[in-house]
C-alpha cells in the first residue's frame, strides 16, 4: 500500500492528529506544561506552513496547466 504523503501532509486533521498525540505523550512523561505548549505550537506552526506551501504549488500548478492549454489554443 503506498501512502499519499502530499495529501497527507497538506491535511490540518492531520497536523491535528499529530500535535495532539505529541501532546499527549507528552503529558504522560510528565513534561511540564510551557514545554508542551512550545512543542505543541512547534508543530502546529510547521503544519501550517506544509498545508500553505502545497496548497499554493497546486494552486499555481492549476494555474499553469491553464496557461499551457490556452496557449495551445491561441496557436
Amino acid at each position: 500500500m503506498k501512502i499519499d504523503w502530499k495529501s497527507k501532509l497538506s491535511s490540518r486533521k492531520f497536523w491535528a492528529l499529530v500535535a495532539g498525540f505529541v501532546g499527549s505523550l507528552l503529558v504522560a512523561f510528565n513534561v511540564s506544561k510551557g514545554s508542551i505548549s512550545q512543542v505543541t505550537a512547534i508543530i502546529t506552526a510547521f503544519g501550517s506552513v506544509a498545508v500553505y506551501i502545497l496548497a499554493e504549488s497546486s494552486v499555481d500548478k492549476a494555474n499553469k496547466g491553464e496557461d499551457d492549454s490556452s496557449n495551445e489554443k491561441n496557436k
